[in-house]
């Protein structure tokens, strides 16, 4: 998988780091099934001056289609948490509706239908 990780008025990156690195593997997990090179990660944090906060936006490019997410806390580590789960809740999704996993699902019984049997 393919990575770049921007930072606009972030003080501390290296803090940052550890953390995104973590769930870039979490995610690369999710994503085994493509090609590593047809995938690729963009991700940027942003700090807001006047609400002293941080802002987190990344997306996957897969061949299937672009998925987004955005996180946004008082702090970048958290910021970073929120967006890749909210991507990794999508990934999954996305993935269901890929294997048509909506087709599979099981019906339950009637009650009608225990009576006969």
């Amino acid at each position: 998988m393919k990575t770049a990780i921007s930072y606009k008025n972030v003080e501390v990156p290296s803090t940052v780091e550890p953390a995104v690195e973590r769930h870039i593997e979490k995610i690369g997990v999710l994503l085994r099934s493509y090609d590593p090179d047809l995938v690729q990660l963009h991700g940027s944090f942003e700090k807001h001056t006047k609400r002293s906060s941080y802002a987190f936006d990344v997306s996957v490019s897969l061949p299937t289609g672009t998925l987004h997410a955005t996180g946004e806390a008082a702090d970048a580590v958290t910021s970073a948490r929120k967006g890749f789960s909210e991507l990794e809740a999508q990934i999954k999704k996305h993935q269901s509706r890929l294997r048509k996993d909506y087709e599979w699902k099981r019906k339950r019984p009637t009650r009608a239908g225990l009576a006969e049997s």
